[in-house]
């Protein structure tokens, strides 16, 4: 294999990390040749509208972009989509496409996301089982939907509820499988996982807490059902899996670079590799809102701003990694806004009354204040923004005091 490219900069992944970071270099003035490389074919799109309005036939595709085709062409990027990278030589500075081509590089960012999780069981495989990770994915459960009354989603978190939610109101017949004992179980509190859980029943969704997967029951290669242990089945057409994310490390990991459930990072965003760089789903950092604790954070915020950290640091300026995590859901017509990490929190301070449908949950660890999940309360979430970033200590009484602004 020789080299027939090269390019200064090589960014593998054309999601929303990948994107941010090559505006992110032509902002900042870097002048040397960049290449962005996506394993779809689609120019780079907003990932979050997938399991939303896209499956709901609200937006297009084309508003989904994150920039024309004209913007990567006047700031001269190339795009190289469609291609797989398969591998990392990190001494000779190249990668390896699926089709064998070969591409130098002087740095390479690597913001490669992950892929879907799937089950493993009998009868993954079998067509009506969908995961939601990319617009090909949500294609082909809208082209399957005219022939689905029922739907099976297995794993309560957002994604899941998110897809519950559309294909209720689309007029489905929805029942959701979570293994463990209440939804959103890696991500908020009982009271919030409460709240929805209550929410989506009482639009007739089917929860089923604690319900384990055995296998998923076919007839004629497609599904017909979800065959729980203990034996009972929930019928449905439509399968769909959403049980978290792998991430796309393996081609770094053969190469040499630190790291496991992702690729670990230092606070400059820089890989155990020379002159290689990770960013977005895929890193794995130290993150001082977690504590210290090494994480990954998959979502559209932590993948910009570690973008916007390499962007720098490419360009002379070195600013470590440090930003309060955020993040959103919509379901049905309710807008959650969470900021700060709430996994080791120690008390939970609801603010306001859940049955509003307008309220904050208020997460403390040691007194101090690490997370809100804020639904329907964008006031609560942007000022709450504050309490997070100072690790505040505030009484109890006052925050959950809805006269007394955050």
């Amino acid at each position: 294999m020789d080299e027939s490219e090269r390019y200064d900069v090589v960014i593998v992944g054309a999601g929303h990390g990948g994107a941010a970071a090559a505006a992110a270099l032509r902002q900042r003035g870097f002048a040397g040749s960049v290449a962005l490389i996506g394993a779809e074919p689609e120019l780079p799109y907003e990932r979050p509208p997938l399991s939303k309005e896209y499956l709901a036939g609200e937006r297009a595709f084309e508003r989904m972009l994150i920039r024309p085709a004209a913007f990567w062409r006047e700031r001269e990027v190339t795009l190289l989509l469609g291609q797989a990278v398969t591998a990392v030589d990190a001494a000779a500075h190249r990668v390896t496409l699926a089709d064998d081509r070969v591409i130098g590089y002087g740095r390479l960012i690597w913001s490669a996301g992950g892929s879907a999780r799937r089950l493993a069981c009998d009868g993954h495989d079998l067509a009506g089982v969908h995961t939601v990770r990319c617009r090909a994915d949500v294609d082909r459960m809208i082209a399957e939907l005219p022939g689905v009354e029922r739907v099976a989603v297995v794993g309560g978190g957002y994604v899941g509820l998110e897809a519950a939610a559309v294909l209720t109101a689309l007029g489905r017949r929805v029942t959701v499988i979570e293994a463990r004992e209440r939804l959103l179980a890696r991500v908020a509190g009982a009271a919030l996982a409460d709240f929805y859980a209550a929410e989506h029943r009482a639009r007739g969704v089917d929860v089923r807490l604690g319900a384990e997967v055995d296998s998923i029951a076919g007839n004629g290669g497609a599904a017909a059902g979800v065959r729980l242990r203990g034996g009972e089945r929930v019928a449905a057409e439509m399968v769909i899996v959403g049980i978290g994310l792998v991430p796309a490390v393996a081609p770094l990991l053969a190469a040499g670079a630190e790291g496991g459930d992702g690729v670990i990072v230092d606070p400059l965003c820089r890989t155990s590799l020379p002159d290689v760089y990770a960013i977005g789903d895929c890193a794995a950092h130290r993150n001082s809102f977690a504590g210290g604790a090494l994480v990954r954070l998959e979502s559209v915020q932590n993948a910009t701003d570690q973008a916007a950290t390499v962007a720098r640091h490419l360009t002379g300026t070195d600013e470590p990694y440090v930003a309060v995590p955020w993040f959103w859901s919509n379901q049905y017509d309710l807008r959650l806004q969470t900021v700060g990490l709430s996994a080791a929190h120690d008390e939970a301070i609801v603010r306001g009354v859940p049955a509003s449908r307008r309220f904050s949950v208020i997460y403390r660890r040691n007194g101090r204040v690490i997370a809100l999940d804020c639904v329907n309360a964008a006031r609560d979430f942007v000022r709450g923004r504050a309490l997070v970033t100072a690790g505040a200590v505030v009484e109890a009484a006052i925050l959950a005091d809805t006269d007394v602004p955050l």
